[in-house]
């Protein structure tokens, strides 16, 4: 017989479901590309390089690299903290680029809801109209360049 107070086969499932690190296949197109925009912004900030030029050779737009690049800095402005990303040939996203996948996905679809649901708790409403800005901005370049 187990232990009175062992959790169900139900709560032990959700709780490894959450330990596992989504994947980026589960995020929008727009927002999985951002994720590998940001990755790419990310190696070359830290080696002092501008990211523009590869990044609008791999988006296949200027005007797209350029509005990836203001979506990460109202990122950087805005977080709380120091963003977390993975390898750049990873598939599995960290706990930030999950977070900031779900405020592109909702951005490009309109959902203002889901954007202030995916920030809720992480930043103050009052800085997340720029993020919302800078997302919608993304989204509508990255129809444009279709």
């Amino acid at each position: 017989m187990p232990p009175k107070n062992a959790p169900s086969a139900a709560t032990r499932k959700a709780i490894s479901a959450l330990l596992a690190p989504p994947r980026v296949e589960r995020l929008g197109p727009i927002a999985g590309r951002f994720i590998h925009a940001l990755r790419l912004i990310a190696v070359h900030d830290r080696v002092g390089r501008d990211p523009v030029p590869e990044l609008a050779a791999r988006l296949g737009s200027v005007e797209v690299a350029a509005k990836a690049l203001i979506m990460a800095q109202a990122i950087a402005a805005t977080w709380p903290e120091n963003i977390a990303v993975s390898r750049f040939c990873c598939r599995l996203l960290s706990h930030d680029e999950a977070t900031i996948g779900a405020v592109v996905d909702a951005a490009a679809e309109g959902d203002r809801r889901g954007f202030e649901a995916a920030l809720d708790g992480l930043v103050r409403a009052e800085r997340a109209h720029r993020l919302w800005e800078a997302a919608l901005a993304l989204a509508d370049a990255e129809i444009r360049a279709l």
